[in-house]
């Protein structure tokens, strides 16, 4: 394996096409498909379904996620570095704070990432050796004593040390574990699927997921959800795919490589919310005699961090159908698996940042590994603390994309286009592209954030929108974003003096 102590030094690649978009899969599925998105399209269903919720998320697919997914592609390909030296190089020293800051923000959702992953390791322990709860009081007791005990810190270094262990040999330990970790997650998503829609009564679940209510698309809430759960689904605008492209070959297409990726991963969204759904339905509607709108609002009631759905309902419902242990086990270790493929670019991405600054790979990694246990051990101890994490960082990722697509102006969409035409066996890309990361991406955020800051005002705090410690108010988003800014703009030039082009 050649060195990677420069940013002008040959490095590995991905030995196949297969290898790197398995791996870009691993990106982009994650525990957000399986744990998120069908709490997602509940809470912005209407009152005869969710398909307006899902029109929405579709159309961010094609022009929020994709062309992010193609722009970080290119400058990963084209500049073979990460994020600070892309933006380095694509923009010029002054401005490496920006990829100091998508960095930063994928290194942050690790964060709390690592503990949520953690959770799912314990279920698939307590699910294979131990019997499923019988009702809401015992699931809740199960998540309690786990909570309140030293079990999450326990589990969040397990999920750390596997993230560590991956990345420590570099590309080729990482595609070798996502050949066997994609294929093994789909398999076990489809088995379940299969379970679900055969279960009496699925098909009311399944249908109101497909059911437009189109009134529903004139409310900016909406919108707002979707484009943030298309970039939680995808994972474009992370610097993640970015980090990958370092380590494609040049023969390798990019155009058709983000389409395959962001519809392989919205697929497996629609795959896993139809096993959701159907489940959900068929337990609690057809045989615990529920109404709709009782059924759906355990759906939308998130619980303690967003685990209501997936950790206290979930195994209950489980326990009320034939094969549900072995169900069970299967849906925590699909969840177990979902996480450590997207864990491993996020370890990946800093550990890339730390080799562009001259640092060796194992010292890179050790750093990375003790920041992200350590800054995780307060959201593994403090739920509300996860939850406001998850909530800064997340909505943060419109201000990450924006940045890419800053990068990508500055060097030239028409020059890009070009770039890309001369790969051979590639999709060619239209004028449509320019127009993307020209107009509707940097105005779809700019929308998108005015609206969410009024929306904060409003709706999500109103009372307490100027308090920085509370959870989900306006100015903990501020505050935050602030500090980390500031920091990177005082420290630009060192940073950018570090990174070796």
């Amino acid at each position: 394996m050649t060195s990677e102590k420069s940013g002008n030094t040959s490095r590995p690649q991905f030995s196949s096409r297969l290898g790197l978009i398995l791996s870009a899969l691993g990106i982009a599925v994650g525990t957000g498909n399986i744990w998120r998105f069908p709490r997602i399209a509940a809470q912005n269903g209407g009152e005869h379904g969710a398909g307006a919720f899902l029109f929405a998320w579709l159309i961010f697919l094609f022009l929020w996620s994709i062309p992010l997914i193609i722009a970080e592609y290119a400058l990963g390909r084209k500049f073979r570095m990460g994020t600070i030296g892309v933006f380095k190089k694509a923009i010029g020293s002054k401005f490496a704070w920006m990829g100091t800051f998508v960095a930063f923000v994928s290194t942050a959702i690790a964060f709390f990432y690592t503990v949520v992953v953690g959770w799912c390791m314990y279920y698939f322990y307590v699910t294979l050796f131990h019997p499923l709860p019988g009702d809401s009081a015992e699931a809740m007791n199960i998540w309690d004593q786990f909570q309140s005990s030293n079990w999450p810190l326990l589990f969040h270094f397990f999920a750390v040390a596997f993230g560590a262990l991956v990345v420590w040999k570099g590309v080729r330990s990482i595609e070798r574990v996502n050949k066997f970790l994609i294929p093994t997650l789909l398999f076990i998503v489809l088995l379940s699927v299969i379970r679900a829609v055969t279960l009496p009564g699925a098909f009311e679940g399944i249908k109101y997921l497909f059911s437009p209510d189109w009134s529903q698309l004139s409310q900016p809430r909406v919108w707002l959800a979707a484009l943030t759960q298309n970039a939680w689904d995808t994972g474009a605008g992370w610097g993640l795919f970015l980090t990958y492209a370092v380590y494609m070959q040049s023969k390798f297409g990019v155009v058709k490589n983000a389409f395959i990726t962001g519809i392989g991963n919205n697929t497996v969204s629609i795959i896993a919310a139809v096993m959701i759904f159907g489940t959900v339905f068929s337990v609690l509607h057809s045989e615990m005699g529920m109404t709709n709108s009782e059924t759906l609002e355990i759906m939308k009631t998130s619980g303690p961090a967003s685990t209501g759905l997936t950790f206290i309902w979930m195994p209950q419902l489980f326990a009320k159908m034939p094969m549900g242990s072995a169900l069970a086990v299967l849906f925590f270790l699909g969840l177990t698996f979902a996480g450590f493929s997207s864990i491993i670019a996020m370890f990946e991405l800093p550990t890339r940042v730390l080799l562009d600054m001259g640092m060796s790979r194992s010292k890179a990694i050790s750093l990375v590994v003790a920041v992200v246990y350590l800054f995780g051990i307060p959201s593994a101890k403090n739920l509300n603390l996860l939850s406001n994490q998850d909530y800064v960082w997340g909505i943060a990722l419109m201000i990450s994309g924006a940045f890419i697509a800053i990068a990508i102006m500055k060097l030239g969409v028409k020059q890009m286009t070009l770039d890309l035409a001369t790969i051979q066996n590639d999709w060619k890309l239209g004028r449509w592209l320019i127009y993307e990361m020209k107009y509707v991406i940097p105005v779809s955020a700019f929308i998108l954030l005015f609206w969410w800051l009024y929306q904060s005002v409003t709706v999500f705090a109103p009372e307490a929108w100027y308090n920085p410690f509370n959870a989900f108010s306006l100015m903990t988003c501020v505050v935050q974003w602030l500090i980390v800014l500031t920091l990177f703009i005082v420290f630009n030039r060192w940073i950018s003096r570090k990174t070796k082009t």
